[in-house]
């Protein structure tokens, strides 16, 4: 078990270089083995999901090399096995194999998906997608058993905008006989970070990026190169600590059109940016203003930026509404918030925040993931010093936190106990 332990109170200054995204390379990851032979994957973020995958690679027999940040994915011996609890239950991402199984070997045997516990979180629109592609699911207790004596394209209709849904359905229909077309598809920037990849592999994907996705199935894909897209949560996580305290703190490597509905929130709050071509500048201001922000699937504020805005809105001058559409459980770093200081009541999947409020620390508890980041943020803000346990949370999202952060003059140490 690891443990984070923070002094706060200091300015940051200098450079932050963002990774690449979560949440597009957990999903480039398992696309991989939909083409037999070698691919390589650039710009991939050291967290610890992305070493669960590759044990579930290899698993699979698929043969994975490592250098700096390139992954390479050799999936020609690929042996497709049952992905036991162990594996499964490490991230949420791991469903992602539902997919790309049933693409290339038209099977697959999978324990339920874990990750963060921010709600209830169904699978239930991947298996009707599934099922409309001509999949037989059968559930043994928490195993799911997928299996197709051919998919077969046609329409799916989403009743959300589901990210992951989006990105399994395209991974299954790839391969299909026919023409998919996903509606009411989610337009997220890594749903087109995995499109190309898969078009790069020799796909027919359109649409990507738009509510409407079309798929013509080829017979086979062939290996291929793609760069994972940098990380907007990332990003803006570390945008919001620096409309906080900082200096000058510059983010790099960003593509500051996927931020906009996050810059356009910190504008309104009085923050000082500087929006250049690939990166933002952003100093601490005298005084925020408060403001009330709502999570929407994209071009929305995030729901994983929600949480750590959260903490920005505490030390805003007002009261301010936080108010969360996408998970149920995205208040669960509201108690720790409280215990440092914040003055935060929470009704159901909405806060309302007043502040400004001055920060103590103290020992806290990381519940997930994005919970785990906004409370790495107050403690940077709050005086004295801040414990934060469970921080494993923080370490499946975030490449290299506690280095990054120190580089730019936070007192930040990672701690095994």
């Amino acid at each position: 078990m690891k443990q984070m332990i923070i002094e706060g109170n200091n300015i940051l200054s200098g450079n932050i270089e963002i990774g690449g995204a979560k949440n597009s390379a957990v999903a480039l990851i398992p696309a991989a083995i939909l083409a037999s032979g070698e691919s390589t994957i650039k710009n991939v973020p050291n967290i610890s999901d992305r070493d669960a995958l590759i044990d579930i690679l290899e698993l699979l027999n698929c043969n994975v090399k490592i250098k700096d940040n390139e992954l390479t994915i050799d999936s020609t011996n690929l042996n497709n096995k049952v992905i036991d609890n162990s594996y499964s239950s490490r991230l949420r991402a791991s469903y992602y194999f539902m997919g790309a199984l049933l693409g290339r070997q038209k099977n697959v045997e999978i324990y339920i998906p874990g990750g963060c516990n921010i709600g209830s979180r169904p699978i239930d629109m991947h298996i009707d997608g599934f099922k409309a592609l001509g999949v037989k699911v059968e559930i043994e207790g928490d195993k799911y058993i997928l299996s197709a004596d051919k998919l077969v394209g046609t329409d799916i209709y989403l009743r959300f905008q589901s990210v992951g849904a989006t990105i399994n359905i395209m991974l299954a229909s790839v391969l299909a006989e026919g023409k998919t077309i996903i509606h009411n598809a989610a337009k997220e920037a890594e749903i087109n970070n995995i499109a190309n990849f898969l078009n790069n592999m020799g796909a027919k994907i359109t649409g990507a990026g738009t509510d409407e996705i079309t798929i013509i199935g080829v017979e086979t894909l062939h290996g291929a190169e793609i760069s994972v897209l940098p990380d907007r949560i990332e990003a803006g996580t570390y945008l919001i600590l620096g409309a906080l305290c900082g200096t000058n703190l510059t983010i790099k490597n960003i593509i500051p059109e996927h931020l906009e509905s996050l810059t356009t929130k910190l504008k309104e709050m009085g923050s000082n940016l500087i929006i250049n071509k690939d990166s933002i500048s952003i100093s601490k201001v005298s005084e925020l203003k408060a403001i009330n922000i709502k999570t929407l699937v994209y071009p929305g504020i995030p729901t994983d930026i929600g949480q750590p805005m959260s903490v920005l809105l505490t030390q805003s001058t007002g009261t301010s509404l936080f108010e969360e559409t996408i998970w149920e459980n995205r208040m669960g770093h509201v108690p720790s918030l409280n215990k440092m200081g914040a003055n935060i009541q929470v009704n159901g999947m909405s806060a309302i925040i007043k502040g400004p409020t001055k920060l103590k620390g103290c020992d806290v508890i990381a519940t997930d993931l994005r919970g785990g980041a906004a409370l790495v943020i107050a403690g940077l803000i709050a005086e004295g010093i801040t414990t934060i346990t469970d921080v494993e949370h923080i370490l499946r999202g975030y490449e290299n936190i506690t280095e990054k952060l120190t580089n730019v003059g936070a007192k930040i140490e990672l701690k095994e106990i």
